[in-house]
């Protein structure tokens, strides 16, 4: 490997993200992007951003649906300064004007509207006088319930926060928030001003925090002023390329080996889920660093690649189309705001000729740098050029996503108090099937999400083995085939197949059994 070559593979996701943009300079330079300025406050209406409008028009096709709350629950415990907690989401929300936002239509135009101020609530749900038992079954059900709960947006706050005390010295904290205020990295801003602030008014102290120069709405204008004429051209006609024809349709419940029962596709999609583990050992994520460093790409794009691999070797189709995410903060003073940024790229690789994996690393390299240096489109805007024919059962574009996620979100911690997640059952997803991925110094581990209405459980346990499988074998071998990794995986499937014969087989030998001893008697 060349020299460029181990200076590129040693760069990060976001730097090798601006990389793919200087790389398209010539391409880019009338498209200079101009600074974010802030906007006059006299009416306190504002449009949408691109990815606000479609969450917007999600709600009204299918209202008070929960799928797009964001739910983090926390249990505190050690000596709570419940006044300086709630002074400090007072002042979060004082602070990020999202956070007071809702939103209403004039003229037929969804707008956000900004309440000057809003008196922060932080409701205390006392649950000490019940037993240990009872008080941890009120915990998960509160919490739960508290997840699913929906957000009206054209009122109140689009942000919750709810304390349950289960003792003097134990707490758990539930925070809700809805995705059109917000998005992962938002998370990692709010957790970091409440522990400044606790820190400061727990001790008598004002804010330490500097205040923003901007604010999402300044953003929302912006982006739409920014993207429009040459520059909005110029995106749509990669994507028109790239995307222009009929897409597939990916149609996993249609794959025999994971049917463990027949699924049918609803008319309108419920959003009804689950999610499952994954867990991949460090020695797996170390070899699987090393072959990125190798061939000088990202760890992404051979997640990418394997996944993309399993998703052909499950339906014999040769052109996959995937989603993920893209922090889409590209100006300074946007990666201090809580708001809704984060964009989506379609991902669409062609696998045909049966490459080996190596030969299809080089194309999905090339596919994703082009959709890096492309990523200013908003996602809404591309379906709305692009219009394929809208389906209520299914996402537009794509129906599954994988997302890496490489910038951890920092853990709350607060003086005098151990703080730790709470897990709670989330029963809504977004897509067909999403697998997101978080790096750790303790190796690769991830969540599959799925939709319950198209996948069995064990279809899934089933999948992510045979996703682990795959992986250890082009970390350590990534010339094969992909016929041959086909093989690999129908194999393993046939294992199993055959295990749940002799286990049913069984089972009804044991039934038989049991009936004639009855019968004897």
């Amino acid at each position: 490997m060349s020299d460029l070559s181990q200076r590129i593979a040693g760069l990060s996701p976001e730097k090798l993200q601006l990389l793919a943009q200087r790389l398209h300079k010539k391409k880019e330079n009338v498209f200079s992007q101009p600074q974010i300025v802030r906007q006059s406050r006299e009416s306190n209406l504002f449009p949408l951003s691109f990815a606000q409008q479609r969450l917007w028009f999600i709600d009204q096709l299918q209202p008070e649906n929960s799928a797009y709350n964001i739910s983090q629950p926390m249990r505190l415990v050690g000596c709570l300064n419940v006044a300086a907690l709630k002074q400090s989401f007072h002042e979060v929300v004082r602070r990020h004007e999202v956070l007071r936002t809702t939103f209403t239509v004039v003229n037929g135009q969804p707008l956000q509207v900004i309440a000057p101020s809003l008196s922060f609530k932080l409701p205390v749900v006392d649950l000490q006088d019940l037993s240990q038992k009872q008080r941890e079954t009120d915990v998960l059900r509160l919490a739960s319930e508290e997840a699913q709960k929906p957000f009206d947006l054209t009122k109140g706050s689009l942000f919750r926060v709810t304390l349950l005390q289960l003792a003097a010295a134990e707490y758990v904290l539930l925070l809700t928030m809805h995705h059109i205020v917000a998005d992962g990295w938002a998370i990692g801003v709010l957790i970091h001003e409440i522990a400044t602030l606790y820190e400061a008014f727990s001790h008598g102290k004002p804010s330490q925090l500097s205040e923003l120069s901007i604010q999402y709405a300044d953003f929302a204008v912006w982006q739409r002023q920014w993207l429009q004429g040459e520059r909005l051209e110029t995106q749509l006609a990669y994507w028109q390329k790239q995307l222009g024809g009929k897409l597939p349709v990916l149609e996993l419940t249609s794959a025999p080996s994971l049917r463990d029962a027949l699924r049918t596709l609803t008319p309108i999609q419920t959003f009804s889920g689950a999610r499952e583990a994954l867990v991949l050992t460090k020695t797996l994520s170390e070899t699987l660093k090393a072959l990125n460093q190798r061939q000088g790409i990202t760890l992404f794009m051979i997640l990418l690649a394997a996944f993309q691999t399993l998703l052909h070797c499950y339906t014999d189709e040769e052109d996959i189309v995937v989603g993920t995410d893209i922090a889409n903060r590209n100006q300074a003073e946007t990666k201090e705001l809580i708001g809704f940024f984060v964009n989506q790229l379609v991902l669409r690789t062609d696998l045909s000729g049966n490459p080996t994996f190596l030969e299809l690393l080089e194309r999905v390299r090339e596919m994703t740098l082009e959709a890096y240096a492309h990523q200013d489109l908003p996602f809404d805007k591309l379906v709305d050029v692009l219009n394929p024919k809208r389906e209520l059962n299914r996402t537009p574009l794509f129906q599954v996503k994988i997302v890496l996620e490489n910038t951890q979100t920092p853990s709350l911690q607060l003086p005098g108090l151990s703080i730790t997640s709470l897990k709670v059952e989330n029963k809504t997803v977004q897509f067909d099937l999403l697998l997101e991925l978080n790096e750790t110094e303790q190796g690769l581990f991830g969540v599959w999400e799925y939709n319950t209405d198209l996948f069995e459980r064990g279809s899934i346990v089933r999948l992510s083995n045979n996703f682990a499988t795959l992986l250890n074998k082009i970390a350590t071998h990534p010339e094969t085939k992909l016929s041959e990794l086909k093989i690999i995986l129908n194999e393993l499937d046939k294992k199993h197949n055959f295990a749940r014969e002799e286990v049913y087989q069984s089972t009804i030998q044991q039934k038989l059994t049991n009936v004639k001893r009855r019968t004897s008697r």
